[in-house]
């Protein structure tokens, strides 16, 4: 028996150690692909086109621990999506049907990412499949990624208008395209207050979303990944809606914003990001109330989770919300791998349970 303790011990040292130098070189990683956009994307051409993927499936969310219960929070699952294709990565934003059963992401090269995920009776998910790519298209008929505007960050669901909304950081702007989704459908440009265009080139619209249930329902939701300095609040801005304006999200931690999703009874949910090499990296879902967000005010909110290198994460970039048949409400992340061998795909699951 002591022997055996010995071993699970040394075995647990050099998982932590290994886990220690991955966290580095991810860090690493992910500062030279924030830093530097990939060469040659621009003038990129990317056909539409099925994704052959391989799943691991990831049990727990604590690594070495087989609690699920986080709070507020019940962890459901995960999947680690392999692929040999290399445009199958960047996953930065995500929306989900109503059931949960289908997903649609947008990547940071401007690409549709569409597939079917499985699950069984609790809501574990155990398989991506049916994964198809496709390109963006621009009013004019061009792939959004050979115009410049491939630094495609968000993606939201209008369900008012019937739209798929899109931002692209880097030049500030929004394309709408038809919903039911059709791949091959032009998108149209949105009409923004001018107040986007002094976002931060690289740290713009990094989450959006369109609240279509409670006191700002109509509204588009916009929160910038950072303000004009790392200790500046996040600048956000409500578009349309019953009160049009700005406001901000309070900054602490070294967090910056990466996605944002509606529940149904009008609050916001926040995920954000940290990476640095004295922190490592980082993930947060934060709870902001619908009365916390108006013109002039500062959201503050609070935090449900947050997860760090001993956690099943990577580069979270992509949240969406559904119910499931029960009822309950299902949160769904996905990672941004930068499309880099030293990052993972991930697709994970949680419950949220609120009074």
């Amino acid at each position: 028996m002591a022997a055996e303790r010995r071993r699970v011990a040394a075995s647990g040292v050099v998982h932590f150690l290994g886990r220690a130098a991955t966290v580095l070189l991810v860090v690493l990683g992910l500062a030279l692909a924030v830093s530097w956009p990939e060469a040659g994307a621009r003038a990129a051409t990317i056909p539409a086109q099925d994704v052959t993927v391989r799943i691991k499936r990831i049990e727990h969310f604590s690594i070495g621990r087989d609690t699920d219960g986080y709070g507020p929070l019940t962890f459901l699952g995960g999947l680690e999506v392999l692929s040999g294709n290399r445009n199958l990565g960047g996953l930065s934003g995500l929306i989900v049907s109503d059931d949960g059963s289908r997903m649609l992401a947008v990547t940071d090269n401007a690409l549709w990412v569409e597939g079917r995920i499985d699950s069984n009776a609790d809501g574990r998910p155990t398989n991506l499949r049916d994964v198809r790519i496709a390109p963006m298209i621009g009013p004019n008929g061009i792939p959004l990624l050979n115009q410049d505007r491939g630094d495609t960050e968000a993606v939201t669901l209008d369900r008012r208008a019937g739209e798929l909304l899109v931002s692209v950081e880097r030049v500030h702007e929004i394309y709408a395209f038809p919903w039911p989704f059709e791949p091959e459908a032009r998108g149209r440009r949105v009409a923004l207050p001018e107040g986007i265009s002094h976002l931060r080139s690289n740290k713009g619209m990094e989450a959006i979303a369109s609240v279509s249930e409670g006191p700002l329902a109509g509204t588009l939701l916009v929160i910038a990944e950072r303000g004009r300095d790392n200790a500046a609040d996040m600048p956000g801005f409500l578009i349309g809606g019953p009160r049009p304006g700005t406001f901000t999200v309070a900054r602490d931690a070294s967090y910056d914003a990466t996605d944002l999703a509606m529940l149904p009874n009008g609050d916001a949910l926040l995920l954000e990001r940290r990476f640095t090499l004295r922190h490592g990296i980082g993930m947060r879902l934060r709870l902001i109330p619908a009365a916390e967000i108006f013109p002039g005010a500062r959201a503050v909110g609070t935090v449900l989770l947050e997860g760090g290198f001993t956690d099943q994460i990577d580069n979270m970039e992509g949240l969406a919300v559904h119910r499931d048949a029960q009822g309950h409400t299902v949160l769904t992340v996905v990672s941004d791998d930068n499309r880099s061998i030293l990052q993972r795909t991930l697709l994970l699951r949680f419950r949220l349970d609120l009074p």
